[in-house]
C-alpha cells in the first residue's frame, strides 16, 4: 500500500499562495514546479500539488468549487505538540490566514483549523493515542 500523500490544490494565484506557505516555513520542490503548478513539501513523504485553476482544469472535467463556500476536503496536518500546533496557526495567522473554526481539545487531541488564500482548509492537529478513550 501507498505510504504517500499528493494532495492536489486548485489556487488562483499561485505566486500568492507560495507566499503565504514559505512564511509558514514549507519549501518547495522544484522539480515539479513551474508557472502552473508548485509542489509544496509538508513533509519527506507527503506533498500538495497547488495549480493554477487552468492547470487544475486538465485534471477534471467537473467545475472547481470555491472553497471559501464550500468544503470539499480538510486536509489534517500531524504534529507532535500542542505548541507546534499553535505555532503553524500563528504563522498562518500573521500569513494571512484565517480560522474559520475555533480550537478542540478533547484531552487526547488538540485542533486548529486555518484557511489559505485561497480558502482551503487545514487541520493542524496534536493526538495522544494513549490518552484516548476507550471505545464503548
Amino acid at each position: 500500500m501507498s505510504q504517500r500523500v499528493f494532495v492536489n490544490l486548485p489556487v488562483k494565484d499561485l505566486k500568492r499562495t507560495k507566499k503565504f506557505y514559505a512564511e509558514l516555513g514549507y519549501s518547495f520542490d522544484p522539480r515539479f514546479s513551474d508557472d502552473t503548478a508548485a509542489a509544496l513539501k509538508l513533509d519527506e513523504d507527503n506533498t500538495a500539488m497547488l495549480l493554477t485553476h487552468e492547470k487544475f482544469k486538465s485534471f477534471s472535467d467537473k467545475p472547481i468549487p470555491d472553497p471559501r463556500v464550500t468544503v470539499g476536503v480538510s486536509v489534517a496536518l500531524r504534529f507532535d505538540s500542542k505548541a507546534e500546533v499553535d505555532a503553524i496557526m500563528k504563522k498562518a495567522l500573521a500569513a494571512g490566514g484565517e480560522e474559520p473554526r475555533p480550537t478542540s481539545d478533547y484531552g487526547f487531541m488538540y485542533q486548529r483549523t486555518f484557511a489559505d488564500p485561497d480558502g482551503h482548509r487545514w487541520e493542524p492537529f496534536w493526538f495522544d493515542p494513549a490518552a484516548m478513550p476507550p471505545h464503548s
